[in-house]
């Protein structure tokens, strides 16, 4: 019985019949008030209407009384004039009822009547009017008819109830049993993604109800976890492959100068080699962490940073390598250029990673510019190279991890200096993007939100 009352569908059908039970029972209610109002209202006007007649004609109360009295054929009217000293003089009332007021109202009081020779105690609303001689003359009915209009609505209440209550609780079974085939249908799929299959998808109906926005909700949360665990598999097969290269070749050289090395400088030469390697490993696994951790958001110690001055420190540090390799180095930076608010280490590094790609595919003869520029309640940072450009199917893979384009694969690198601009870009919630160049190679462009003025 527990596990019954714990089911979705009964407490559903439970909850939809106690509902309409509670909306029948107002309804009534409500009518039941009107209608009985509107019964009191009309008897009390008539008793007005009738009592101030007789009152207005002293000498003919008495036969007004009477003519009250005898109308009536199923003895619902009652009426009486009683004396100064309370003596009966007419009518069918055998007194005058207790506490009625003698002001022309109509009141419900209880009373003794004479109906058929018999003196019975009734419930009845009576209104009275004093005459002049001192005398009282009270015209009255029987409450008969609001208690049936009560007896009646309880009645009718009474057995709507019982198949009231019997549908209701079969509508409310059809219609949770409805739902929960909807979220027996959402359960069989989430098990399957609990039981490890990442592409399943939760069912999405065509109501746009709030079961298809929780689940097309899920699916967009599914769709997410399914990529960030590819990327996962994919770095973690990257690394395991990019850790496999250095570490070959440093036991393989280890190896080879424990057998063949002579003198302490062959072993120096080995030592020196070998942590080149492990320096280079440390780096991409140094990278790596650094990458995860601003995805994360955990480097949050943001100051204003003037982009202009960054951007001069690092085309001052490039520009040696520039003209090593015979590559035109340029900054423009726009007047009035606003504060950015970020890490300016960060910042620094993503557009060192920039100039460091761009001078590295820019042959010789080449040109490299770093220009930057205020646009609407933002700062612009774009880097442009006359390099040999990036294919359209290739713009968007390479802030992947470890992707290195077929015009890279030559190059030395690990496939990580652009996923480290982009995790910097994200942490700054600025947004980069690669175009080609009007020079025909590529172009950069970081977009920062401007800093609110102080």
């Amino acid at each position: 019985m527990t596990d019954l009352l714990r089911s979705t569908t009964v407490r559903w059908a439970l909850g939809i019949a106690l509902w309409s039970v509670l909306l029948a029972l107002a309804i009534f209610a409500f009518i039941y008030w009107q209608t009985a109002a509107y019964l009191r209202e009309e008897l009390a006007e008539t008793l007005r209407l009738e009592v101030r007649a007789a009152a207005a004609d002293p000498a003919s109360a008495a036969l007004r009384v009477d003519t009250w009295t005898a109308m009536d054929l199923h003895a619902t009217h009652y009426g009486g004039l009683f004396g100064p000293d309370g003596a009966r003089r007419a009518g069918n009332l055998d007194a005058l009822p207790k506490g009625l007021a003698r002001d022309g109202d109509a009141y419900r009081v209880s009373a003794v009547v004479e109906v058929a020779q018999r003196r019975l105690d009734d419930e009845i609303w009576a209104a009275a009017l004093p005459l002049p001689d001192g005398s009282t003359v009270v015209i009255a009915h029987d409450s008969d008819e609001i208690d049936r209009v009560r007896v009646t609505t309880l009645r009718a209440l009474g057995l709507g109830l019982v198949p009231m209550l019997a549908l209701s609780g079969l509508g409310g079974l059809l219609l949770a049993r409805r739902g929960r085939r909807r979220l027996a249908a959402t359960e069989a799929a989430l098990s399957e993604v609990m039981g490890g299959d990442l592409r399943r998808r939760l069912p999405v109906g065509t109501r746009g109800d709030e079961f298809d926005r929780l689940a097309a909700n899920v699916n967009r949360m599914l769709d997410e976890i399914e990529h960030l665990m590819g990327e996962v598999r994919s770095v973690g097969d990257a690394v395991a492959h990019d850790l496999r290269t250095p570490l070959t070749r440093l036991r393989a050289r280890l190896e080879r100068s424990r057998i063949q090395a002579r003198t302490v400088a062959e072993f120096h030469e080995t030592i020196d080699q070998g942590l080149a390697w492990i320096d280079q490993t440390l780096a991409m696994v140094t990278a790596v962490l650094r990458i995860g951790a601003m995805e994360e958001g955990r480097r949050t110690a943001f100051a204003p940073v003037d982009l202009g001055e960054l951007a001069a420190a690092a085309v001052d540090l490039f520009e040696p390598s520039a003209e090593e390799k015979g590559v035109r180095l340029t900054l423009a930076i726009a007047d009035g250029l606003p504060t950015i608010r970020g890490d300016r280490d960060l910042c620094f590094e993503a557009l060192s990673n920039l100039l460091d790609n761009a001078l590295k595919f820019t042959p010789q003869g080449g040109a490299v510019s770093v220009r930057l520029t205020h646009l609407g309640g933002a700062v612009s940072l774009a880097v442009e190279d006359t390099g040999p450009g990036l294919p359209a199917t290739e713009r968007d893979k390479i802030f992947q991890r470890f992707y290195r384009s077929e015009v890279a694969r030559q190059t030395k690198g690990n496939g990580l200096g652009l996923s480290l601009v982009a995790a910097i870009v994200k942490l700054h919630a600025a947004s980069v993007s690669v175009h080609p160049a009007a020079t025909g190679g590529c172009r950069f462009d970081l977009m920062f939100p401007a800093a609110a003025a102080t």
